[in-house]
């Protein structure tokens, strides 16, 4: 029911920086928890970072030195900020949104935005 547009993706070298944006539908203060998420080919789709409704952020251990979610609310979106990116990090990177209710790893999901780290 929530719509999530993505947008950000694309080349960027090694050490470069990513600044990935996910709009909603609804005012994201109504969700529990939103994030992103990536998938990698042939590999699950992992949790990058979240941020819930009152604000608190959490990450992967793998991005959480280099990685920074945000949030506008009055914009209903949410940021994802990343350094120093490595060629490992090359995935589709999908915006999440997950009502109350909703266990991790379920909820409404974006189209995804494909970024590449060339080495």
């Amino acid at each position: 029911q929530v719509q999530l547009v993505e947008s950000g993706g694309g080349l960027v070298q090694a050490g470069g920086s990513l600044y990935l944006s996910c709009t909603a539908s609804t005012p994201i203060v109504s969700l529990d928890v939103m994030g992103w998420y990536r998938q990698a080919p042939g590999k699950p789709r992992e949790l990058v970072a979240v941020i819930t409704s009152g604000g608190s952020t959490n990450y992967a251990n793998s991005v959480k030195d280099r990685s920074t979610i945000s949030r506008d609310i009055d914009k209903n979106t949410v940021y994802l900020q990343m350094n120093s990116l490595k060629p490992e990090d090359t995935a589709v990177y999908y915006c999440n949104a997950r009502p109350a209710g909703t266990m991790r790893g379920f909820g409404s999901w974006g189209q995804g935005t494909q970024v590449t780290v060339s080495s």
